[in-house]
């Protein structure tokens, strides 16, 4: 998804009202439990709520100009990797084996396998259409963010395609945004 994104790909970026920044940060904290104690720190009430608007209805929630949020479509907000690298408890994870990570940080969907091997690690909670940050065997931090297209349970039972679009990984475009000028 954002492989070759940059800061030319931003049509429109968007002071948004105050009742559509408690919009956002109510459907942020619905999604993310775990967000809940920092979200104040995160997305500060006084500071302004900027929505960037990009191609492929795509749109990143910045504060101070640094990506935190993006949603496709009207899809749920995810977060970029900065924050799950800050706060790693916020969101759900899935682990793939070592086999798997050169793929994942190229940009390839986590396929079941990956996941069910004696390397990964499937949270039995996690239910379809539901994001999730991807972490490495033997490694601290997530390397993707993605989207589950079957449950947890699902995966394991059918162990066969693609179990986890990959939406955001370590070294693409947004990841090398650090900052939208």
């Amino acid at each position: 998804m954002f492989k070759k994104f940059s800061g030319e790909e931003v049509s429109a970026q968007n002071q948004v009202k105050a009742s559509v920044q408690r919009r956002i940060r109510q459907s942020i904290a619905e999604e993310y439990p775990g967000l809940e104690p920092v979200l104040d720190d995160i997305l500060p009430k006084k500071s302004p709520l900027i929505v960037a608007k990009c191609q492929n209805h795509l749109n990143l929630v910045l504060v101070n100009n640094v990506p935190l949020f993006f949603s496709i479509r009207d899809g749920p907000y995810m977060p970029t990797l900065r924050l799950p690298h800050q706060y790693p408890d916020i969101m759900k994870k899935l682990q793939v084996d070592r086999g798997a990570i050169r793929f994942v940080l190229a940009g390839a969907n986590i396929m079941c396998p990956g996941l069910t091997s004696p390397g990964g690690v499937l949270d039995e909670e996690v239910g379809a259409e539901c994001p999730v940050a991807i972490m490495a065997e033997g490694k601290q931090h997530a390397l993707a963010i993605g989207f589950t297209k079957m449950s947890a349970k699902d995966i394991k039972a059918i162990n066969k395609g693609i179990g986890v679009d990959n939406l955001h990984y370590l070294n693409d475009g947004l990841w090398k945004m650090e900052q939208l000028d």
